[in-house]
């Protein structure tokens, strides 16, 4: 069955004079998907993933689960920018190995670990591209090499392949203050590489589709393109119990320090809950490493002696600790003034934890009534909810409890129905 293409609100329908070529062929039969795990390779000397490395990984996992016989691999290679073909059975190895990394940061010898990814990379060298026998379908989930338009065009030209990519975000370019000095126009290149070439769109949010519409020259009409929440599946997320975290009651924000972020409203929040409750304020736990322009932020963590003893700087944490750390939190904070998806909701709410968020739409978008919504420059509602959250037995905090258990988050089995739903429209097109 052929789907209508989903039109997002907000989509431009402007005078189309290029769209996604359709590849000349008369081969039958169900597509073959092949996976680009650039992004995971690029990434495999780091010891913690970010949010975009956890979706290519969860994307290898699960379409090896579903589609065994129907999916490759491809990568364009940190080891020299060539692009091919990878070894089904090595990637399986190497997708054992980074989740093993992921979990336990701390290697007992960092040099035999350096050496072992070196023989992954070694095993995961790029093959010539075979000569296809069915349609074919490049799907891409992470913005890797998206900025560069010419080398996505002949890796499709190579493969004979309808494209299909997953659109994190467009923050670079609503919100240019918050990116990096380059970052608007770097996303601005991938936006042009999306428009030109994409058969399939995968959004992460309504929230992003309705963002990168203004921005595709061509549209959004005529291609296919799907809203799916990330998922997290209750018996993945946060299992382990017991962490000997902070003993008094604490609160945990895990985010990349940068100025979308708005760490600043946090440290000004806990200024003040020292001044008002001295050696019985909460603590602060910041998990993530530091990114850009924090220079205001940086020296409140090393020079503001009023936060000092409240204020805990994790850094990057492995998965284990992360979750433990998390399962004893009186809440996860989540104050960003603009995001693409809440992956820190979904996975504190789907875990039990409560959470207390910015009111941004990414978030009401995967929240819905279940966590405490507050205005990003609220800080006197910050400080409130956060004192009440602290107490022992708070009303606020048991109510939230009381919604999460009504709240029904998303889980990866949806999230991959939608997406092989959206790979047979788009096979569909190629057949």
């Amino acid at each position: 069955m052929v789907l209508k293409p989903f039109k997002a609100p907000g989509a431009r329908l402007a005078l189309r004079t290029k769209r996604p070529a359709k590849p000349s062929t008369s081969m039958e039969g169900d597509a073959e998907i092949i996976l680009d795990l650039s992004r995971l390779l690029s990434r495999c000397f780091h010891p913690t993933p970010t949010g975009i490395d956890r979706v290519e990984y969860v994307y290898a996992r699960e379409l090896l689960a579903r589609m065994p016989d129907r999916l490759a691999f491809a990568a364009v290679h940190p080891a020299g920018g060539y692009y091919g073909r990878l070894d089904t059975s090595a990637v399986r190895q190497f997708l054992a190995f980074t989740i093993a990394k992921w979990r336990n940061v701390e290697s007992p010898d960092q040099r035999k670990n350096r050496a072992t990814i070196i023989a992954h990379l070694f095993a995961l060298r790029p093959r010539p591209v075979p000569r296809a026998s069915r349609p074919r379908v490049y799907l891409q989930v992470s913005p890797h090499h998206l900025d560069d338009e010419e080398q996505v065009g002949a890796i499709l030209r190579a493969e004979g392949a309808k494209f299909v990519t997953l659109v994190h975000d467009v923050i670079p370019l609503s919100h240019p203050e918050y990116a990096r000095p380059q970052g608007a126009e770097e996303h601005r290149r991938r936006v042009r590489t999306i428009d030109a070439h994409a058969a399939g769109i995968i959004g992460n949010s309504q929230a992003t589709i309705d963002a990168l519409a203004p921005h595709m020259q061509y549209g959004l009409d005529g291609r296919a393109v799907r809203v799916a929440h990330f998922g997290a599946d209750p018996q993945d997320v946060f299992a382990l119990k017991g962490y000997a975290g902070p003993e008094r009651p604490f609160f945990v924000y895990i985010a990349t320090i940068e100025p979308r972020k708005n760490h600043m409203l946090l440290l000004n929040v806990w200024r003040r809950l020292v001044e008002r409750l001295g050696k019985d304020a909460p603590v602060l736990v910041m998990v993530g490493r530091r990114g850009w322009e924090i220079e205001n932020v940086i020296d409140m963590l090393e020079r503001g002696e009023a936060v000092r003893d409240h204020v805990v700087e994790a850094g990057e944490l492995s998965d284990r600790e992360m979750e433990e750390l998390i399962a004893g939190a009186r809440a996860m904070i989540m104050p960003s003034f603009i995001e693409g998806f809440g992956m820190p909701v979904v996975e504190a709410l789907s875990a039990g934890v409560p959470v207390i968020c910015s009111d941004i739409s990414a978030h009401r978008e995967v929240g819905g009534d279940a966590p405490d919504y507050l205005d990003p420059i609220d800080g006197l509602g910050w400080l409130r909810l956060i004192e009440a959250y602290s107490q022992p037995n708070s009303p606020e905090r048991d109510a939230q409890i009381a919604r999460i258990a009504a709240w029904r988050g998303p889980t990866w089995q949806g999230y991959f129905d939608i997406v092989t739903d959206l790979l047979e429209e788009v096979t569909a097109q190629v057949s």
